[in-house]
């Protein structure tokens, strides 16, 4: 039972993460708000950010390399602009 209740913890994470702005959240706040976005592609995300500019809608986040149509969908209620 005490193993069945630390992995729900694990698993439940990002359910309890607070919405982040990735047009200002650095790359750690990035990874740990956002669900199957670890330390590389919140790293890529903020590159983006500072090499094109802020985002404008959420969508373009396919533009960063290694996001995709699924990554956003199951974010969307986490992600700020």
């Amino acid at each position: 039972m005490r193993k069945l209740i630390i992995l729900l913890m694990l698993l439940s994470f990002n359910v309890f993460a607070e919405p982040v702005n990735i047009n200002k959240a650095n790359a750690k706040e990035i990874a740990a708000s956002l669900d199957g976005v670890g330390e590389k592609k919140a790293q890529e995300i903020v590159k983006y950010r500072k090499d094109k500019g802020s985002f404008k809608s959420i969508n373009d986040l396919e533009n960063v390399k290694g996001i995709g149509e699924k990554t956003i969908a199951k974010n969307k209620k986490n992600i700020k602009l």
